[in-house]
């Protein structure tokens, strides 16, 4: 479908959209209905997530249009796609938080936060410490990183997981979409060609507020009105050890936790730090790559957490093995929703977002913000959003001469994390290891993530009117 658009802030819509206007519209209302029919067969009706997304995502292609011979072959490769990436991080990081549980470490981690912020501050704790292990990370990596020391806070402090589990998913999620040198952000930054140190500085006062009130204050208001159930079994895996008498140090566990954040910072700046091609930039981006990093952490924490702590051979084994089975669930639906955002990108709903977006009267600001949440929601990926996103406002920014690239970063990465919902694997990584309903991931979790967006754009508009 073709749009013409002789001024992209023209406040009238163009002719060819006004005719092209109602095939659109059906095929979000086809995308709509599809989200609402998902939500209510597992809200409601309490049918298996992974069959439901499956069928919902079928069901949604043969109402577009897309040819019944290719439907399939594009709901495989979002799910491949997605796990490829996804299945290898939440291995490997549930085996490093196991070794981490398992030693003692995480609890030694716990023990030391508590005693530094005090119990009844143990939320600030976790917020804390996400926003600094989550700068290099994408959020999955982050996530299954700090997990175990969340599960590990709440049994001693003996609060609900999510009184710490939420600040630390905001924590993750700020730096995910604000603050270079994060992945998306930094793609933002050389789109709209803003400069890193002013984009870090404006992140970071921005950022700080902004996790504050999406993970703190808003754990403290909405954790008594969610009940989770007594049992949770991947709680179990991280918590239910044999007590054990010698604890590796806070430093040592912290080394070993903060090497693959290390070895990220380092693959990052690769370009920066040697010559781009040469053997050793090829070895830096190597070592840098999320996997690789996990890997070698993994692979080290068998002997800081594991042999060095006195555990043989056949114990880590155990170990490892263990903890693999709780997550194949997790995976199974995070590779779900990764095939339904194939179907919604395939079939024509993220087209037909942005050609609605583009027919309105919108500021730079306004339009990456807006251009990231519709991707964001339509795709359910925040990567993908902020660098398509940024990728259609530059050149319009560029035309106009707006003289703030860093705040367009920010507001883009701001729309970018907006409503999380059933086509984000984030989604399902929260509801699964939290052991929440539907219901109770979109009262914590998709709101967490939209107080972020809409608090991000708003100080980030201020700040605007500022400078």
């Amino acid at each position: 479908m073709i749009y013409e658009f002789h001024n992209p802030f023209d406040v009238s819509l163009s002719e060819e959209y006004r005719m092209a206007a109602s095939p659109g519209f059906g095929l979000l209302a086809y995308a709509a209905i599809a989200i609402i029919a998902l939500i209510v067969l597992i809200a409601r009706y309490r049918l298996n997530p992974f069959i439901v997304i499956t069928l919902v995502s079928i069901g949604l292609a043969l109402m577009a249009g897309m040819p019944a011979d290719t439907i399939m072959g594009s709901y495989e490769a979002g799910v491949g796609k997605t796990l490829g990436h996804i299945a290898l991080v939440v291995a490997l990081g549930t085996m490093l938080g196991k070794m981490m549980a398992e030693s003692g470490g995480a609890e030694q981690v716990a023990r030391t936060l508590i005693n530094r912020f005090g119990e009844r501050n143990a939320h600030w704790a976790m917020v804390c410490i996400a926003f600094l292990v989550g700068l290099p990370l994408f959020f999955e990596v982050g996530f299954v990183l700090l997990v175990p020391i969340a599960f590990t806070v709440a049994r001693r402090v003996g609060v609900s997981i999510l009184m710490v589990g939420l600040p630390m998913v905001a924590g993750l999620s700020v730096v995910h979409a604000l603050v270079p040198p994060h992945p998306a952000a930094m793609m933002a930054v050389l789109a709209y060609n803003a400069s890193v140190g002013q984009t870090v500085l404006y992140a970071i006062l921005i950022g700080i507020p902004t996790a504050i009130i999406a993970g703190p204050l808003y754990a403290k208001f909405i954790v008594p009105r969610i009940h989770l159930p007594a049992e949770n079994p991947l709680e179990r895996q991280f918590i239910e050890r044999e007590p054990r008498s010698r604890l590796p140090s806070f430093a040592l566990t912290m080394g070993t936790i903060l090497l693959p954040v290390v070895l990220m910072m380092i693959g990052g700046w690769a370009n920066v730090i040697s010559t781009p091609g040469s053997g050793f930039n090829q070895f830096l981006l190597f070592i840098g790559n999320s996997v690789v990093a996990l890997l070698v952490a993994t692979l080290v924490s068998f002997w800081t957490l594991g042999l060095a702590q006195g555990f043989n051979r056949e114990s880590i084994l155990k170990f490892t093995n263990e903890c693999l089975a709780p997550t194949a669930s997790i995976t199974l639906l995070v590779g779900a929703g990764g095939g339904l955002n194939r179907i919604l990108v395939d079939a024509g709903v993220t087209n037909e977002i942005l050609g609605l977006a583009h027919a309105f009267n919108l500021s730079p600001l306004v339009m990456g913000w807006l251009f990231a949440a519709l991707m964001r929601i339509a795709t359910g990926s925040a990567t993908v959003a902020m660098t398509t996103a940024s990728g259609v406002v530059a050149p319009v920014a560029l035309g106009l001469g707006y003289p703030h690239p860093e705040l367009l970063v920010l507001a883009t990465g701001a729309g970018s994390v907006i409503f999380s919902h059933v086509n984000d694997g984030g989604f399902w990584l929260i509801k699964e290891y939290f052991n929440m309903s539907v219901i109770q991931t979109f009262k914590t979790w998709t709101v967490l993530e939209t107080l972020i967006s809409v608090v991000a754009f708003g100080l980030t508009y201020g700040l605007s009117c500022i400078l």
